[in-house]
């Protein structure tokens, strides 16, 4: 049987959620992890814009945008119902990857932005951080008791948020955020997705 490839980049936060998504729905997957200083060939040829994820399905066609491998997997098989909600979820899922994204980049990468401190931009950042802390303060996921497709899509940007500087992160007024970002690091989910693998070896390199 063929199976769906998926370039992926084991760090790439959008990469992420797209393997978390294909795991949960249970869609067996031949994973192609990519060198970013040296892309294959064969994953450009199918999308130039040459940014991970890219899924290729076995009839040839290609999704590559995050969200749309995350939805198209869960609308195989949604065991938990990640899709409940999907309105409220896109909605947050969008601040995520507009504004947050944009300052996590600028306080990630502050030596590149030097019209601001490291501190300004992660201070535009906690604006994000701040409501989701609202959200959790309410219930254990972000859109109520049940996890949903947002957690799943913003729980690796949020890692990386707190991995710039850990220690301010850990003494930073969102205990409840630090929960749930906790729980995710430490399921089996994330674990598995986030097992090492050597980059895949294009043709081009044979």
């Amino acid at each position: 049987m063929t199976l769906p490839i998926l370039y992926s980049y084991r760090r790439c936060p959008y990469a992420m959620r797209a393997r978390i998504a294909l795991r949960q729905a249970g869609i067996a997957v031949e994973i192609r992890e990519i060198a970013l200083r040296d892309k294959p060939r064969e994953m450009l040829a199918v999308s130039p814009k040459g940014t991970v994820p890219v899924l290729v399905l076995p009839g040839g066609t290609v999704i590559d945008e995050s969200l749309d491998i995350m939805r198209w997997a869960l609308r195989q098989h949604d065991p938990d119902g990640w899709l409940h909600d999907e309105t409220r979820s896109l909605a947050l899922i969008a601040d995520n990857d507009g504004a947050f994204k944009q300052a996590l980049d600028r306080y990630k990468y502050a030596d590149r932005y030097p019209q601001q401190p490291a501190a300004a931009w992660r201070a535009m950042g906690e604006c994000f951080l701040q409501a989701l802390e609202c959200h959790l303060c309410a219930h254990d996921n972000l859109l109520g008791p049940a996890a949903s497709i947002a957690d799943v899509a913003i729980f690796p940007f949020v890692r990386q948020f707190a991995m710039v500087d850990v220690v301010w992160f850990e003494s930073a007024p969102y205990p409840a955020l630090r929960a749930w970002l906790d729980c995710w690091l430490g399921s089996a989910l994330f674990l598995d997705i986030m097992q090492k693998q050597l980059p895949w070896q294009s043709q081009q390199h044979q």
